[in-house]
């Protein structure tokens, strides 16, 4: 009985979804293939290749085609101490990561859309001086991930948009 009763209103949730208009994201006709088609370009150092090898994986890029966009990102780090002991030495650091970003056409170079995502992380600096190099470089590992899965997210709804325009 209490199957029945799950079939149904999994079949009447579906139905009032399917009424309403609901779309998924990547289900706009070409959201998926023109987030494959954006080039991006970081500025040189450690964060600016971990977001970029992010961001390829997170677009998909297909580096066999010719790009549509070119991505252009400017990056800010900071890190601010936390979690100061008595002897004034933090035991745990916020890193920030600032990441502007510029989406132009090509072949024009024209913007399209400018955007920032702002990633906040912890982590603990150990005494070992291995150790808190360690964390801090997982701690830019893990900020370059989440800013790259907000920009993609950002990008597929400004795509979908357009695609609703056109």
């Amino acid at each position: 009985m209490n199957r029945v009763v799950f079939a149904a209103a999994l079949m009447t949730a579906g139905l009032g979804l399917a009424g309403c208009g609901f779309t998924p994201l990547y289900g706009a006709p070409g959201v998926t293939a023109q987030l494959t088609a954006i080039q991006v370009t970081t500025p040189p150092g450690r964060t600016g290749q971990l977001i970029r090898e992010h961001l390829d994986d997170a677009l998909a890029r297909d580096k066999g085609a010719a790009p549509r966009y070119r991505m252009d990102l400017q990056l800010s780090e900071t890190r601010y101490p936390r979690g100061v002991r008595v002897d004034n030495v933090a035991t745990r650091y916020e890193y920030v990561l600032t990441a502007a970003y510029t989406l132009s056409a090509l072949p024009s170079g024209s913007p399209v859309k400018n955007g920032v995502a702002r990633v906040e992380v912890t982590y603990d600096s150990a005494d070992q001086p291995y150790a808190s190099v360690s964390a801090q470089q997982d701690a830019q590992d893990r900020a370059a991930a989440e800013a790259a899965r907000k920009i993609e997210l950002e990008l597929a709804a400004w795509l979908a948009t357009q695609a609703g325009k056109s």
